[in-house]
């Protein structure tokens, strides 16, 4: 019996989670914005043959982004919780945790070109 209780105890961590990262994409245009780049970056991988390893890499910064972007979220959404008024410590806050999805996003970018742009280079050449 306790058994069953933690299997749907399991079950419904995972509906609560998927339900917040869907209801972030439904309400975030920036998590939009990262899903689409994602989408991008997995039709270019198959076009242009990327490795195994160049894969590996763009998976784990598909994570990194998107769990940036669902933490930002979710202090964003904290924030004005609590801080009914704007408050300069409210700013900070906000700002400061899109400052981190906004780090992420451009590393991750940077390190796209890196395994892009020489192998669109080849196919053009």
């Amino acid at each position: 019996m306790k058994y069953k209780k933690e299997i749907k105890s399991l079950g419904n961590s995972f509906k609560y989670a998927f339900e917040g990262i869907f209801s972030s994409f439904k309400s975030e245009r920036n998590m939009k914005i990262h899903v689409f780049m994602m989408i991008l970056v997995i039709v270019f991988g198959f076009v242009l043959e990327i490795s195994f390893m160049e894969w590996i890499i763009c998976i784990i910064l598909f994570g990194i982004v998107i769990g940036a972007e669902l933490f930002n979220t979710a202090i964003e959404t904290v924030v004005n919780m609590i801080s009914l008024e704007k408050s300069p410590q409210a700013k900070l806050a906000k700002d400061i945790s899109a400052g981190a999805v906004l780090c992420v996003a451009i590393a991750s970018f940077v390190i796209g070109l890196m395994i892009f742009v020489p192998k669109i280079i080849l196919v053009l050449s």
